[in-house]
């Protein structure tokens, strides 16, 4: 073997020996402190965020995940997954309530008591995660025992696994109970009180953890830390989880699909409503959706669609109007199972009213456009009846019957006089449904 085929196949031993050793240096805790903040709901969004933050963790072999936390709660079909992620976790997990006057309320008192280590910092509280209705009413007695019992039961096995007060912690579901970041140390609800992370880091420096059954020994002092972001697409996401957003989107999105079927040709406003809708979709992935409400909506698009293409009185483009804002007031709000207490969702009445008056301009000017570019003229009833000329049926004296435009009409003298069944009359108006006549002989010749 030549020397030159020696020193490489050294430089490549020597390379996979410093790769174990880092690999090894890893899994004992040797790796980076990641730092990542919790500072919204608890919903689809930061579920996703969590969930990439775990395996970021478990990819680097980081020595510690820290989840600052400031959340009023959330979706409890979030909070679960959030808590499946944290308790599965292969990587050890402080979660911090920081800072003073953060709260880990409702579902967040799920999220803190399923880390390996739960702190807080003075001036902040947990708990508060009775179940209520979607909309935050109490629940009836017996609906309300049976949601409190599975809440409990989630509960207790988190603080069996984690070693916490399961007692202090159902109070807060039974009692509504929260507590302080002082109170929740001495009933064993947390483990820790600190100051900030820089104190957090301090105490668990030489702190022994249990780890999915193994016991760990966590050193903190000499390793570095770095603050885990979101990334673009969950920044994006957690944006367009906004309610007042995701309706306007919809509705901008579906007057602009209509613009494009009544005039078709250009391509601009088809692909910018069909643009937006995808987004108002996207936003509706991230939001408790209300299926009666989204198809309140998509009925009143229809029928906003209906009345353009053929107009009347008005009753369909009226109706679509009023069906598109009570959906979008119908949207949001999972009303199917009980759940902890979380931010209200829902689209504010400064925006249904705002974006009824949108529709009402869209619908009248698309409706005036597209008669003047059809040169169509809406005449009235009235209108098309006089002039015409019809036979008396019965005799006018001076009411009787006229048979007139493929009718037959009650119909009155216009002058008093009496006219005979048979002669030929003219329509000189319409007063209701009632047509003034008068002969036509007596209109003379020009």
């Amino acid at each position: 073997m030549s020397t030159v085929r020696r020193t490489i196949l050294a430089f490549v031993v020597m390379l996979a020996l410093a790769s174990v050793s880092v690999s090894s240096l890893e899994g004992q805790g040797g790796g980076a402190i990641l730092v990542g903040r919790l500072d919204t709901p608890i919903d689809p969004v930061s579920a996703r965020v969590l969930a990439g933050w775990i395996e970021e963790a478990e990819r680097r072999g980081a020595s510690l995940l820290v989840l600052e936390v400031d959340t009023p709660g959330g979706r409890l079909d979030s909070m679960r997954d959030m808590t499946g992620a944290l308790l599965d976790s292969s990587v050890p997990i402080a979660v911090l309530v920081t800072p003073a006057g953060a709260r880990a309320a409702s579902a967040g008192t799920f999220i803190v008591a399923s880390g390996h280590i739960a702190a807080m910092t003075p001036g902040t509280t947990i708990g508060a995660a009775s179940p209520v209705e979607a909309g935050g009413n109490d629940l009836r007695e017996t609906i309300k025992a049976k949601a409190s019992q599975d809440a409990a039961a989630l509960l207790r096995g988190i603080a069996a696994q984690r070693k916490r007060n399961s007692e202090a912690l159902e109070e807060t579901i039974f009692e509504a109970r929260s507590y302080s970041a002082e109170e929740a140390l001495e009933l064993d609800v947390v483990d820790l009180n600190v100051r900030d992370l820089t104190d957090l880091l301090a105490q668990l420096d030489g702190q022994e953890i249990d780890l999915n059954g193994t016991n760990i020994t966590l050193s903190t002092s000499q390793s570095s830390v770095e603050v885990l972001e979101e990334t673009p697409v969950q920044r994006f996401q957690g944006w367009l989880a906004n309610p007042h957003l995701v309706f306007i989107l919809f509705a901008v999105g579906g007057i602009l699909i209509i613009v494009e079927l009544v005039s078709p040709g250009g391509w601009i406003p088809g692909a910018t409503g069909l643009g937006l809708l995808l987004l108002a979709f996207v936003g509706l992935g991230n939001l408790p959706v209300n299926w009666i409400g989204l198809a309140l909506m998509g009925g009143g698009l229809v029928l906003l669609f209906v009345e353009l293409q053929a107009p009347g009185w008005g009753g369909f483009g009226a109706a679509g109007g009023i069906a598109f804002v009570i959906g979008g007031f119908l949207l949001f709000g999972d009303t199917s199972v009980p759940g902890l207490p979380a931010p209200d969702v829902r689209v504010g009445w400064a925006v249904l009213a705002g974006t009824a008056v949108f529709i009402a301009i869209s619908v009248f000017g698309l409706f005036h456009f597209s008669r003047k570019a059809r040169d169509i003229k809406v005449v009235s009833r009235a209108s098309q009846i006089v002039g015409q000329t019809g036979v008396v049926r019965s005799t006018l004296d001076p009411t009787g019957t006229v048979y007139l435009a493929g009718e037959l009409w009650t119909a009155e003298s216009e002058d008093g006089d009496t006219i005979e069944s048979g002669e030929t009359v003219v329509a000189a108006e319409l007063d209701g449904v009632t047509l003034k006549v008068v002969r036509e002989s007596s209109l003379g010749t020009i």
